[in-house]
């Protein structure tokens, strides 16, 4: 499994960022293209949880992450 970091940017100034852990770029796209114009839920890195209309969003960004251990 990759990681991948998803970032929803409502404006220039505010975004919430979520990662994921999928098999490739092209099934984290079509993750992100399924949930669009609905609600999601998920909890970030710091165990905050997020419920999130994706309608609302501007630019949703997909990237490889990879994790410095």
């Amino acid at each position: 499994m990759l990681e991948f970091k998803v970032t929803y940017f409502f404006d220039e100034q505010h975004y919430v960022r979520r990662f994921i852990h999928v098999e490739s770029q092209r099934a984290a796209e079509r993750l992100i293209q399924s949930e669009r114009d609905q609600y999601i839920s998920f909890t970030d890195s710091r165990g905050i949880y997020h419920e999130l209309n994706t309608s609302n969003v501007r630019v949703v960004q997909i990237s490889q992450y990879h994790r410095k251990t």
